[in-house]
């Protein structure tokens, strides 16, 4: 069970940010979490948003670099050491994680990650009780 991902590349210059986030806004999306992973010439803007195959069409249109890949997201209870147990469990079974990033939502930590091998990740999150959260349970809480 995996989510949709924004990857927008953006130059470190002023107003290249803006650009992004006005046309989201324009479109009426919703943004949920992003994150900015940046170099000294560009930035990675990655996003979760309302819709993200509208917001992928809204940000070409405009001009803007944008790539959608596949990401999970599990629910977790909001108590110290519950993402340290997560990720335990895809260490243990010989994932890496590439990126990640977290936030909460509604009372629950929500971890957003990136794996080597999405089908052994599943797997983890079913054998584990993990809670995974689909687009639809995003879209609803945008």
């Amino acid at each position: 069970m995996t989510i949709n991902q924004l990857s927008i590349f953006i130059e470190n210059r002023s107003g290249t940010l803006i650009k992004v986030l006005e046309a989201l806004k324009e479109a009426g999306i919703q943004i949920i979490a992003s994150t900015i992973a940046d170099t000294a010439e560009y930035g990675i803007y990655r996003l979760i948003c309302s819709e993200p195959l509208r917001a992928c069409d809204a940000l070409k249109a405009a001009g803007v670099a944008v790539a959608l890949s596949d990401v999970f997201a599990i629910e977790l209870d909001n108590e110290p050491g519950r993402a340290a147990d997560a990720v335990q469990a895809f260490s243990k079974a010989g994932i890496s994680i590439t990126y990640m990033y977290s936030f909460l939502l509604a009372g629950k930590g929500i971890l957003v990650f990136r794996t080597d091998n999405n089908e052994v990740a599943a797997k983890v999150i079913a054998d584990n009780g993990l809670r995974g959260i689909d687009e639809t349970a995003l879209a609803g809480i945008a």
